[in-house]
């Protein structure tokens, strides 16, 4: 879309304004409102910002503004104020690509896969919880259930807050199609169509920021933390994927004649996934509460329903990757705190080395693994993810495939930042530790 198609739009939407947006390492949203009438200026100069004070954003206090050039593609409006849209942008330095914007290196990646004849379409699974203060004046969920997944009372007491967002989503023509309550109290899920990479990430940062708008205006906190809960199940945003050719008009991962319905060029992608799950892991599950839902052990309801081992499987919610359907197989590793275009920028990267060197996958795994011993699994063969961030960030060292999807620069202030978003943690004193060591020792 360009600058006269965009002019004309907001003509005839009414549009006022404009959110000119970007983001930074941790996936939340920056912006500034742009009056409708500086329309030309901020599509030719972007929104200026002083970097440094944004996030993580590769900036210093002396560095010079970077600027977010709206991709039109992206522009979305708001369904609660009409007058106003949103609009993805790409973060540019003294007029040249800036290495270190998330949306920048989903990109390349992209342009990379395209030169060799490929489209990679995601379909996201976004959880998050609504909670409410209690009496303590905490955040918690106010949902009591001992079940509550797929609960008809549990889904009705909320679904002022639900219908709300599904008719939003309707009217941005995403095609919402499921909607449920989740496991965890007060847990919920809405799917929408996939798209193409890029345009399901910016999506997914949309939705997160519209999701926490609705909720704060029905009184709520809406979470999409990883693991809010100890005693709960936590919130994944499992990726759906699949590789279709240039013109985005064939599925190459389909292939009707085999048992799983996947084609050749699907198991080399799939392969390349789990050799590099390791490493993914820092960058789909970014911070130090995502390893707290990566765990064996049950909650409340059971299951965790959050992969630990490094396998693959039919329609088993036990595996790291499950095929839920011929033709795309889905990644269940990232996490609501998973930045989208870091993520997927990874994931592709690592499916095209599995193409690349023909990965194999292995055989597809049926049982439950939650119920076979760690024993057993070892002796198998089995692998597991990294338990803690900082074994997670060793591992994205070591693999020269993913820092290279997120380029040389941007792996590198990646690790020291999360290295040192680590050693804050190991530094803090939980009440756990209190509670247990105060009195003993």
């Amino acid at each position: 879309m360009n600058v006269k198609e965009v002019k004309e739009l907001a003509r005839e939407k009414g549009i006022e304004f404009f959110l000119c947006s970007f983001v930074e390492m941790s996936g939340a949203p920056k912006a500034k409102l742009v009056p409708a009438s500086h329309l030309e200026d901020m599509a030719r100069d972007g929104g200026g910002f002083a970097g440094f004070a944004t996030g993580e954003i590769g900036q210093g206090p002396h560095d010079p503004d970077i600027a977010s050039i709206p991709d039109f593609n992206s522009l979305t409006v708001l369904p609660w104020r009409k007058n106003t849209a949103w609009v993805a942008g790409n973060v540019f330095v003294n007029g040249k690509e800036w290495a270190y914007g998330p949306r920048n290196i989903l990109r390349q990646q992209l342009e990379r896969a395209r030169k060799k004849g490929y489209v990679m379409n995601v379909g996201v699974e976004p959880e998050f919880m609504l909670l409410r203060r209690n009496e303590r004046g905490e955040y918690a969920p106010w949902d009591a259930l001992d079940k509550p997944c797929y609960d008809l009372q549990a889904l009705n007491r909320n679904l002022e807050v639900m219908t709300t967002l599904v008719k939003y989503i309707q009217e941005l023509g995403w095609d919402p199609y499921a909607n449920d309550h989740e496991d965890a109290n007060c847990q919920f899920e809405i799917n929408w169509r996939y798209s193409d990479a890029l345009t399901t990430a910016d999506r997914n940062v949309f939705f997160r920021w519209m999701v926490k708008t609705v909720a704060e205006q029905h009184e709520l906190l809406a979470t999409f933390m990883p693991k809010p809960f100890a005693n709960l199940t936590g919130n994944g945003a499992h990726y759906h994927v699949s590789l279709w050719d240039a013109q985005n008009k064939a599925n190459l991962f389909l292939d009707e004649k085999n048992e799983n319905g996947l084609s050749k060029l699907a198991y080399a992608f799939m392969g390349g996934v789990l050799r590099h799950a390791k490493a993914l892991v820092a960058v789909t599950c970014p911070i130090v509460n995502s390893y707290k839902r990566l765990i064996r052990g049950a909650p409340r309801s059971g299951a965790t329903w959050a992969p630990v081992y490094i396998t693959y499987g039919g329609n088993n919610r036990t595996q790291m990757i499950r095929i839920p359907a011929p033709g795309r197989f889905e990644n269940r590793i990232p996490d609501g705190a998973a930045n989208p275009y870091l993520a997927m920028a990874a994931l592709l990267a690592a499916g095209l080395d599995g193409i690349e060197s023909k990965a194999d996958p292995g055989k597809r795994n049926n049982e439950n693994l939650y119920e076979v011993p760690e024993e057993e699994l070892r002796r198998r063969g089995i692998d597991f993810l990294p338990a803690t961030l900082s074994e997670a960030l060793d591992c994205l060292e070591k693999d020269e495939v993913v820092k290279t999807a997120l380029g040389e620069e941007y792996a590198a202030y990646y690790l020291r930042v999360k290295r040192e978003e680590w050693r804050q943690y190991h530094c803090s004193v939980s009440a756990w530790e209190t509670d247990h060591y105060l009195g003993l020792y």
